[in-house]
C-alpha cells in the first residue's frame, strides 16, 4: 500500500489494476480539501504505465459520508484563503472523468451529497444493498451543485434526475440498478471485492481498445452525430497497426486467449 501526499489517500496495485482509497476512516472518509488533493494526486500517479483499470474505494466500513460538515461550515463563515472544498471536489471529479483508464467505484454503506456527485464521475458504480445513496442538499437550504444537475440527467434521464435532486430522498439500491444509475448491487461486505472483480474483468481486454472506446463514448454527448461518427472512425484507425489489434485476431483464429500488451 502506497501513501499519497499527506496520507489521506492510499494506492494499492494488483496486476494491471490500481486501487485508490479515501483514507480517513475515523471520519467515515468525509472529504476535506487536503483529502481531495491527495486523491487527485493518486489518480495522476496510477493513470499511466501498465495500469489498465482503476477502482475508487473507501478505507474502512464506509465509502464516503460526503463533505466534512465542519469544513463546509467554516467555508461560508470565514474567508481565510483556505482551499474551497467544493472547488477541490469539482477538480477531482473532472480529473476522474479525464482519466484514460476506466474507473470503478465501490459504494459501501454511504455516498451522500458530495460523495454521490463524486461517484457520477466514475465509469462504473457498484453499490451495497444497504447503502445510503443520494443528494439531500435541498433539505439543507441549497442544492447539489458539483455536477449532479449536469451529469445525472446524462445517466438516468432528465425526469429521473429531477426526482432524485428535488426530493432529496435517497435512491433505493434496487431502484438505482433499475434506472441504470449503478451497474451492480451486492451485499454490503462484498462491495470492494465486486468492484475489484469488475475492474479485473476490464483488465482482460485490450487496453488501447478500452481507452479509445471510453474516449469515444465520453464524447458522445458533446458532439453532433456526424462529428461523433467521424471521431469514432478516427480513433479506430489509430489502432489498426497496433500489435494488440493483430494479437486479438490471431488469438481468436487460433482458439487461444490473447496476450495484450498495450502496444
Amino acid at each position: 500500500m502506497e501513501t499519497v501526499g499527506t496520507g489521506l489517500a492510499t494506492v494499492d496495485r494488483d496486476g494491471h489494476r490500481a486501487d485508490v482509497y479515501l483514507s480517513r476512516p475515523a471520519k467515515r472518509n468525509a472529504m476535506t480539501a487536503p483529502l481531495i488533493e491527495d486523491v487527485i494526486a493518486a489518480f495522476e500517479a496510477v493513470d499511466r504505465g501498465d495500469v489498465r483499470a482503476i477502482t475508487l474505494l473507501g478505507e474502512g466500513p464506509v465509502f464516503c459520508a460526503g463533505m466534512d460538515l465542519e469544513h463546509m461550515r467554516r467555508r461560508v463563515e470565514a474567508d481565510d484563503g483556505a482551499p474551497d472544498p467544493l472547488e477541490a471536489l469539482s477538480e477531482l471529479i473532472d480529473a476522474i472523468e479525464a482519466t484514460r483508464r476506466p474507473v470503478v467505484v465501490g459504494i459501501k454503506r454511504a455516498a451522500v451529497a458530495g460523495a454521490f456527485e463524486l461517484t457520477l464521475g466514475c465509469d462504473f458504480r457498484v453499490l451495497g444493498s444497504e447503502a445510503s445513496y443520494g443528494v439531500p442538499e435541498v433539505e439543507l437550504g441549497t442544492f447539489p451543485h458539483v455536477g449532479a444537475t449536469q451529469r445525472l440527467p446524462r445517466l438516468v434521464g432528465l425526469s429521473k434526475a429531477k426526482e432524485i435532486v428535488l426530493t432529496g430522498e435517497y435512491v433505493p439500491p434496487s431502484e438505482a440498478l433499475e434506472c441504470g444509475l449503478v451497474h451492480e448491487v451486492c451485499a454490503p461486505d462484498a462491495v470492494d471485492d465486486r468492484a475489484r472483480a469488475f475492474a479485473d474483468r476490464l483488465c482482460e481486454n485490450a487496453p488501447l481498445g478500452v481507452q479509445h472506446g471510453k474516449r469515444a463514448l465520453d464524447e458522445a454527448f458533446e458532439r453532433s452525430l456526424e462529428d461523433g461518427l467521424a471521431f469514432e472512425r478516427e480513433l479506430g484507425r489509430e489502432l489498426d497497426d497496433t500489435r494488440d489489434y493483430r494479437e486479438g485476431f490471431d488469438a481468436r483464429i487460433e482458439g487461444r486467449e490473447p496476450a495484450f500488451e498495450g502496444e
